[in-house]
């Protein structure tokens, strides 16, 4: 690596939490990308690249962009699904303590690549591996066991309030994903953490699903 030998650096997770003897077996296991830095917090001098493989659930194939239970009780499920889309907007400013902003764009620019639906926030936002939990079809942010990270970490709840911002919307159940490719055929996620330089970016196709 063009290490000089008294040259001292960290390996750290894509979340750059720091490798150490303690938690070696617990933090590295196999496909994990780690970073090789001068320091915990070193800007890194170009973009990575990570390759998500996970099983997806049976439903991401069979009913991805369905929506046959709303258009079966003769409602229109668009709404639905764009409610579904600004759910992690809605809890990820729930904890705000100064502007709470959330904006919905709909994009139709040719130059710009195809029409978009684009939801932007002010949240906390997500490290790499909540990005890559938000990827596995029908894991609930709330239900999350073990070795996945939620990406509403400390997220509570709150009492349903109807027509509130404070709401949770996501009892509708249809899921992002689901959401995601009733309206289009990819989903691009761009997230930085709040108590992270770093911005990560999760991209998901249909036609890979």
């Amino acid at each position: 690596f063009g290490i000089a030998s008294g040259e001292t650096f960290v390996i750290t997770t894509t979340n750059r939490k720091e490798i150490t003897e303690d938690n070696f077996s617990e933090l590295v296991q196999d496909g994990v990308t780690l970073y090789l830095l001068q320091s915990v917090d070193q800007m890194l001098p170009l973009a990575t690249k990570e390759r998500i493989d996970f099983l997806p659930h049976y439903d991401t194939l069979v009913k991805s962009g369905m929506y046959e239970y709303y258009a079966s009780e003769g409602q229109n499920p668009l709404p639905f699904a764009l409610a579904e889309l600004i759910d992690n907007s809605l809890s990820a400013t729930s904890q705000n303590t100064g502007i709470r902003s959330i904006q919905i764009k709909l994009l139709f620019d040719d130059s710009q690549g195809k029409p978009a639906v684009a939801v932007i926030d002010n949240g906390s936002g997500m490290t790499s591996k909540q990005l890559n939990n938000w990827a596995v079809y029908r894991l609930s942010k709330f239900t999350r066991q073990g070795d996945f990270e939620s990406d509403h970490s400390g997220y509570v709840r709150p009492l349903p309030v109807p027509r509130s911002l404070n709401s949770d919307i996501s009892y509708f159940g249809v899921g992002g994903k689901q959401a995601v490719f009733f309206v289009g055929q990819s989903a691009r996620m761009i997230s930085k953490p709040a108590t992270s330089q770093d911005v990560h970016e999760l991209v998901l196709s249909k036609e890979d699903f």
